[in-house]
């Protein structure tokens, strides 16, 4: 026999007994193979390591995260996942499918990687009905029935559409639901279930839908597990509250680590393994937490290869340090290592490479200071205004009074942001505006092209000048993140494809959203992820009041809020 790779008394994480075992672990052509009644002084061994006082373990895998919210490529994103130990992923590209349609999912497809990427279909393509917001692209019953033939599309992405779901038996969710589960009976079907319970929750097991993803907390997670849902968390529902629940109840074999959202300053971090840390630090025992990253995930999306290291499953693998701490010493994918401890992030040896429209797509006219006025008769007006969190995406609906001046309304002085979004696509030129609650308290503006998930021009202010030249700057560079004050640029984050990905090293693209960031902290704007909660202030599936650009939305019964309820006279 000839081994590739041999390592050696290492303490080896056996998934079936969920514990460790020190044993020698041989690679053969990428494929583990072990047996500790060889003697290897009679095997040709081409490489050994010491793995004496380390732990081995699977790769990890991110059975839903979304690539595009590292705002780099997949090429890139391989890159630096791989740093933390993910060496595969199943990807929903839902965010470059509603810019550029089965378009922008194909240019995904072709792209080489080190890491093994496979793909869910976007089922959400728009996230509700072009009705209701404009996107780039629309993903149909067509697109959908030829994706189901990819070999690396193995999951029906998050249906996300409540109302089309529950209420609405021929709407396109339900029809892209029932295509998948004829042409592709044992295909996973991942869903969108935010606060949603009781006969909800089973019209959306009946339609088919059988994972969630969003965020959980103790009873919800009691509830959808009991009742037949795959449960996924993602960094808000690892709390030591839903840990508890799931150690309490054993329920680790319906549960697995995901991510759902990493940013670029953040995969500087690092990805999943920081999930898994963060669930330990809650009291998931480690063995559980190695578990539920590696083997659960695996077997929710049918691998047969991988999650376990057994003879004949892919060498893919982690020596750590510690175990507690979760300390990556070195990676390995397909028995190559890809990564030691102690070296930075890598870049592809090719910079991805993508049509020249995808670097033009951000289309419309610049704004001016009129714009962002509103003439009203009367005294004062009665606004309905999005009410935004400190922690976490979700929004309520209420009424602020704000005064008129001049025969405009006063909002600059109000205490409260005026938000924008722009249709970008040139479709249609939609404008349609808001006021947020707990937005910005200083005088400034935000705005991006990353706006889920029609992805939008959208900017927020307290001031108007700042907003133009926020609208502008974006413009200009064909996408991205951007903070205004005192009409200066203090933070930028060029997106130029698609509006929402960058092919810069991951290094200098985190730097720069880390000043973004920053500069929304310094704006006043708080919650405990900045860059993802003013995202999703246009993301018409998540509770309770998003904008889109034809207007607020109650994200349960579709209905159009206006942006002043009455006017006082």
């Amino acid at each position: 026999m000839k081994v590739d790779l041999l390592i050696r008394q290492a303490n080896v994480f056996n998934t079936f007994l969920k514990q460790f075992e020190v044993k020698d672990i041989g690679v053969v052509d990428g494929k583990f193979f072990f047996a500790n009644t060889i003697d290897w002084s009679t095997v040709n061994v081409k490489e050994t390591i010491d793995g004496s006082g380390r732990y081995m373990i699977p790769g990890l895998i991110d059975i839903h995260m979304h690539i595009e919210s590292s705002m780099v490529p997949p090429s890139i994103f391989s890159k630096a996942a791989l740093t933390y130990g993910v060496t595969t992923v199943v990807a929903d590209p839902h965010e470059i499918a509603n810019v550029f349609g089965l378009e922008g999912m194909k240019a995904f497809l072709k792209e080489e990687t080190e890491m093994d990427i496979f793909y869910a279909i976007p089922s959400s393509v728009p996230s509700t009905t072009t009705a209701l917001e404009t996107t780039g692209g629309v993903i149909g019953l067509e697109e959908v029935r030829e994706l189901l033939e990819h070999p690396r599309v193995i999951a029906l992405g998050e249906a996300m559409n409540f109302k089309g779901i529950v209420h609405e038996p021929d709407s396109l969710i339900r029809k892209i639901l029932r295509e998948t589960q004829v042409k592709q009976p044992f295909m996973p079907i991942e869903g969108h279930v935010p606060d949603v319970t009781g006969e909800d929750l089973a019209r959306f097991l009946f339609a088919g839908i059988t994972a969630d993803h969003t965020q959980q907390t103790p009873s919800s997670i009691y509830e959808k597990i009991t009742n037949g849902i795959f449960i996924e968390l993602q960094k808000k529902s690892i709390t030591k509250e839903n840990i508890a629940v799931i150690n309490d109840n054993q329920f680790y074999e319906y549960t697995a680590i995901i991510t759902d959202d990493v940013m670029a300053d953040d995969l500087l971090d690092g990805h999943l393994n920081t999930n898994v840390k963060l669930a330990i630090e809650c009291g998931l025992p480690a063995e559980q937490a190695i578990y539920m990253s590696t083997y659960t995930p695996a077997r929710r999306m049918g691998f047969q290869d991988r999650g376990a290291i057994v003879a004949g499953f892919q060498a893919d693998f982690i020596l750590l340090d510690e175990l507690e701490t979760f300390t990556i010493h070195s990676v390995y994918k397909d028995g190559k290592q890809v990564h030691e401890k102690g070296k930075s992030i890598g870049y592809p040896e090719q910079k991805p490479s993508y049509p020249p429209h995808f670097y033009q797509s951000v289309q419309g006219k610049g704004w001016t200071r009129e714009d962002l006025q509103f003439a009203v008769s009367g005294e004062r007006v009665i606004c309905n205004v999005i009410q935004k969190s400190d922690v976490g995406t979700f929004t309520k609906r209420v009424q602020r009074e704000v005064a008129v001046k001049d025969g405009y309304l006063d909002w600059e002085a109000s205490g409260l942001s005026l938000l924008v979004v722009m249709e970008r696509y040139g479709k249609n030129g939609n404008l349609s505006f808001a006021l947020v609650e707990n937005g910005l308290k200083e005088k400034g503006a935000i705005g991006t092209t990353w706006a889920h998930d029609h992805h939008n021009l959208m900017v927020m202010g307290t001031s108007a000048l700042d907003m133009v030249v926020a609208q502008q700057e974006l413009l200009r560079e064909n996408g991205g993140y951007v903070v205004v004050q005192n009409q200066r640029i203090i933070g930028n984050c060029p997106l130029p494809i698609g509006g929402i990905l960058s092919g810069a090293p991951i290094q200098q693209l985190g730097s720069d959203l880390q000043v973004v960031r920053q500069g929304m902290v310094d704006l006043g704007y708080v919650n405990t992820n900045e860059i993802m909660s003013f995202s999703t202030l246009s993301l018409p599936v998540s509770p309770t009041i998003k904008i889109t650009d034809r207007g607020m939305l109650d994200v349960r019964t579709h209905e159009i809020i206006p942006f002043i309820e009455r006017v006082i006279r």
